[in-house]
């Protein structure tokens, strides 16, 4: 597998990098990889993380999810809107993550404080987010140009969970998913997440209102320290003040995706 994955980061060498425009209109630098290269490699750290990690098999939880997930991959860009596969983790800790090749892996945990089906949605559109926005390509990319070959085969695509590459490994395993799961998203990324997320949110039909309450729960949960998937995110306060003011514009969004029929009806 470490070989396979080596020879996946010296093939990238050959690509050249180019100069492209992210969903929100900023500059980014990608190219590193090719989107067959990325799509392979989402694909075997999701294999390897469903290998490892208990499985749920609550039909209804799934359901729920699967529901959500639909409803938001619906509103996708032309070119994204594949049958993206789902998996619920039997996990305490509330994390989720979303891969290239349309993987998505929510933790059981997540409904402890994403209490409705609004709120479970801010989660997953901000994780898609991640992946149309193009984020692993350009980690890559920036990987590529300040570290050896062999740091790019070991670090090819960063973290979905945000932590590092010990905890990582620990809670997934495998030289695949040490690829996906090395590097921390940047605070430019994860807030054009929120960005594209929400407004994803809001064109499905649902509340973008409730990303608020959603780090509203987060923050009530008790913990000094957010889940390990939000820990590069700015000042939980400063978020919330970003998330209410983008919601507010986004209304209007919402309520015609409603007046067009768009109603999910997910759960829990």
């Amino acid at each position: 597998m470490k070989r396979a994955l080596l020879g996946l980061a010296v093939a990238s060498l050959v690509v050249a990098c180019a100069t492209t425009t992210s969903p929100t209109g900023r500059t980014q630098y990608v190219g590193a990889v090719s989107q067959d290269q990325l799509n392979q490699l989402g694909a075997q750290a999701f294999a390897e993380a469903k290998a490892k990690e208990t499985l749920s098999t609550d039909a209804r939880k799934n359901g729920y999810v699967r529901c959500v997930v639909n409803a938001i991959t619906r509103e996708l860009p032309p070119g994204w809107q594949t049958q993206w596969e789902v998996a619920v983790f039997q996990d305490d800790s509330p994390n989720a993550f979303a891969l290239p090749g349309g993987k998505i892996g929510v933790n059981t945990g997540i409904f402890t404080v994403a209490r409705n089906q609004d709120q479970l949605a801010a989660v997953i559109a901000h994780e898609i987010g991640h992946v149309v926005s193009r984020h692993h390509d350009e980690r890559i990319t920036k990987q590529q140009g300040t570290s050896t070959l062999l740091g790019i085969g070991s670090a090819i695509l960063g973290s979905a969970y945000g932590s590092t590459a010990g905890n990582a490994a620990g809670q997934i395993g495998g030289a695949a998913a040490q690829t996906f799961y090395l590097l921390p998203n940047s605070r430019t990324q994860e807030t054009e997440a929120d960005v594209v997320g929400q407004q994803l949110a809001a064109k499905a039909g649902f509340d973008p209102r409730q990303a608020v309450n959603l780090w509203e729960n987060m923050i009530a949960a008790g913990s000094s320290r957010p889940p390990q998937w939000l820990s590069t995110h700015p000042d939980p306060q400063s978020r919330i003040n970003e998330l209410g003011a983008r919601a507010g514009s986004l209304m209007p969004t919402f309520e015609q995706a409603r007046a067009a029929g768009h109603t999910p009806k997910c759960g829990p």
